[in-house]
């Protein structure tokens, strides 16, 4: 067990800072926390090549459970506002969080350990956008979407659903939309940026397995 802390603590301190990151914004659609987040998947799938599908479920629920703990203590943090006093992290956010975070990661790992054995970028590339899909679009519908408002009635979702053009120039839509599009398109580039300490790390921990700079296929 002792093997797996070191996969176990960063997945723990990427889900707290960027539980913290999330509340700043970085330009109209972006929050910093979009940066920091997809390396979850990062840690996940490192742990599941080097020690298996179970070590990185095993990693997962520590980092869900380290969320449920960071939302939990948002929603007792009370901010002001416009007159108004408001949770830092609403019931729906934090509902969003988890389950998104959850399913995202358990789907990245089921699929990163049937494609473990084909090229070594297929499996981390493929695993890391399904569940970066999954993870944003559960996120964004359960936190935003008015289409949930009875989750939490006393929660105002309108700013998310104001109409506007998709990333300021696409089609219109709800805000939360293009909150969503420009989360996933973060995910995306770091999913292929991480392949490079993907393979270092591995070829580190794996020193059978050739290094990054010997081959590309």
């Amino acid at each position: 067990m002792t093997r797996y802390l070191p996969g176990i603590f960063a997945m723990a301190l990427i889900v707290v800072i960027s539980n913290i990151l999330v509340q700043f914004l970085y330009g109209d659609w972006l929050t910093w926390g979009a940066f920091t987040y997809p390396f979850a998947f990062l840690v996940t799938d490192v742990m599941n090549r080097v020690y298996g599908a179970s070590a990185a479920r095993r990693v997962v629920v520590v980092g869900f459970l380290t969320g449920v703990v960071c939302s939990l203590i948002g929603t007792q943090v009370m901010l002001q506002g416009d007159g108004f006093t408001y949770p830092a992290v609403t019931l729906r956010i934090a509902a969003g969080s988890g389950i998104a975070f959850l399913l995202a990661q358990l789907v990245d790992v089921g699929i990163f350990d049937r494609l473990r054995g084909g090229l070594w970028w297929k499996a981390p590339v493929i695993s890391t956008l399904v569940g970066s899909t999954i993870d944003t679009a559960l996120f964004f519908t359960i936190a935003f979407s008015s289409w949930l408002v009875f989750l939490e009635p006393v929660n105002d979702v309108g700013w998310a659903n104001e109409i506007v053009p998709l990333l300021g120039w696409g089609p219109a839509g709800p805000l939360w939309m293009s909150l969503a599009v420009a989360d996933w398109g973060v995910k995306v580039m770091i999913a292929l940026v991480a392949l490079i300490p993907f393979r270092l790390i591995v070829a580190r921990l794996m020193p059978t397995i050739p290094p990054a700079v010997s081959s590309l296929t």
